[in-house]
C-alpha cells in the first residue's frame, strides 16, 4: 500500500501533472463537493519544496475560480432558499452578511460555511468582483497558513 501511495505522489508531483493536479483538486473543493486540496498541494511540496509560491498561486486561483462558481450558483437559486428563508437563524446570518457586504467573503476559507458563504453571497447579489477578490484574499491566506503549519509539523 505504501508503495502504491508513494509512486501516485510521485506521479502527480510531475511538473506536468503537478500544478494541474493542484488547481483541479483546489477548484473542486471550493465547491460545495466535500473534497479538501491541502492534503495533495502539502504532498506536492513535501516532493518539490522549491515550488512553494507557484503551488500556493496555482491553489489560489483554482479555489477562487471554484468559490465564483458558488457565487453564480448562489446568484441564480433564489427559489430554492425562499423555501428555507422562515427560521430566525436564516434571517439573522442573512442580515449579518448584508451588513459585511462582500467583506464577508473574507471567511470562504472556513471549512464547512466557507463555501456556502460563497453562495450565499451571490443569492444576497453582493457585487461579484468585490466578493471574488475578498474571496482570493481569504483563500490565499489560508492556503499559505496550512501549508506552513504541516510542512512545520512535518518536517523532511
Amino acid at each position: 500500500m505504501q508503495a502504491w501511495l508513494d509512486a501516485l505522489l510521485a506521479l502527480l508531483a510531475l511538473p506536468q501533472y503537478g500544478l494541474s493536479t493542484v488547481f483541479i483538486a483546489a477548484f473542486v473543493s471550493a465547491t460545495l463537493l466535500p473534497v479538501g486540496s491541502e492534503p495533495i498541494l502539502f504532498g506536492l511540496l513535501k516532493l518539490n519544496p522549491d515550488m512553494f509560491w507557484p503551488a500556493i498561486l496555482v491553489a489560489t486561483v483554482g479555489n477562487t475560480l471554484g468559490g465564483a462558481v458558488d457565487w453564480w450558483m448562489g446568484y441564480g437559486a433564489h427559489k430554492v432558499a425562499d423555501k428555507y428563508s422562515h427560521s430566525k437563524h436564516h434571517v439573522r446570518v442573512l442580515g449579518w452578511l448584508e451588513r459585511l457586504g462582500p467583506k464577508a467573503c473574507l471567511l470562504s476559507w472556513l471549512p464547512l460555511v466557507g463555501d456556502p458563504l460563497c453562495a450565499v453571497a451571490g443569492w444576497l447579489k453582493l457585487p461579484f468582483w468585490p466578493c471574488l477578490g475578498y474571496m482570493a484574499i481569504g483563500k490565499f491566506l489560508r492556503y499559505v497558513c496550512m501549508t506552513v503549519a504541516l510542512l512545520y509539523v512535518f518536517p523532511s
